[in-house]
């Protein structure tokens, strides 16, 4: 749902307001109660909430993990030094 800014005219509060997208604007300040309330143009800012959102849905690009030549260079050394080369979790 957008959040929209609002102002009164009358008394100049500024506030926002979680509103979906087909709802009537509002009139009617919550601080003078007054019918002077204002739709601010502005950039509509989205909250996303519920089950399914993740911090990797909208992030940008595809950034891999750099692999640090020293840390794979010592894997292959043990690797060797064993004498062995099976992986697949023989006996050995």
């Amino acid at each position: 749902m957008p959040i929209y800014e609002y102002q009164c005219q009358a008394c100049g509060n500024e506030h926002e307001a979680l509103q979906k997208m087909s709802a009537e604007p509002l009139v009617e300040c919550p601080v003078c109660a007054k019918p002077e309330l204002k739709k601010k143009i502005s950039a509509v800012g989205f909250r996303l909430k519920g089950n399914g959102w993740y911090e990797t849905d909208f992030k940008g690009g595809s950034k891999k993990k750099e692999t640090d030549p020293a840390k794979t260079e010592s894997k292959t050394e043990s690797k060797k030094s064993t004498g062995h080369s099976c992986d697949s979790g023989c006996s050995h």
